[in-house]
């Protein structure tokens, strides 16, 4: 069976690389992107999740999350934020976008793995 492929928005290279280093010992096949118009062309290929930051130069990722609602192939796509917001006015902002999961930076590489396996088991 192939690996499930995730696909990682952050401004930020060095959080890119530690989800990327994370899920990827874990397993899965990860494509990163620097913002929300960058995941739009990545996500074209075909992703099973995506790990999106909110606050990014360009597209964030609320703009981001609806516009993957709005695409037929990403619709029904698990979308996690990951955050330094901690805010519940954001999170239902974020959730009102669709997203499926949120995860407040610093995160544990334990946590992130068992939330993206709930995901995509």
């Amino acid at each position: 069976m192939a690996a499930k492929r995730i696909l990682t928005v952050d401004d930020a290279e060095s959080v890119r690389s530690l989800v990327s280093r994370t899920l990827g010992q874990a397993g899965y096949d990860i494509v990163e992107a620097v913002d929300g118009a960058d995941a739009l062309d990545k996500v074209a290929g075909g992703v099973d999740l995506v790990i999106t930051a909110i606050n990014m130069p360009g597209m964030g990722g609320l703009e981001l999350l609806g516009r993957l609602r709005q695409r037929p192939d990403t619709r029904f796509t698990p979308v996690l934020v990951l955050t330094t917001e901690s805010q519940s006015a954001m999170r239902r902002q974020a959730v009102a976008a669709g997203a499926t999961g949120w995860i407040v930076k610093p995160f544990e590489p334990a946590s992130l793995v068992a939330l993206v396996r709930r995901f995509l088991s």
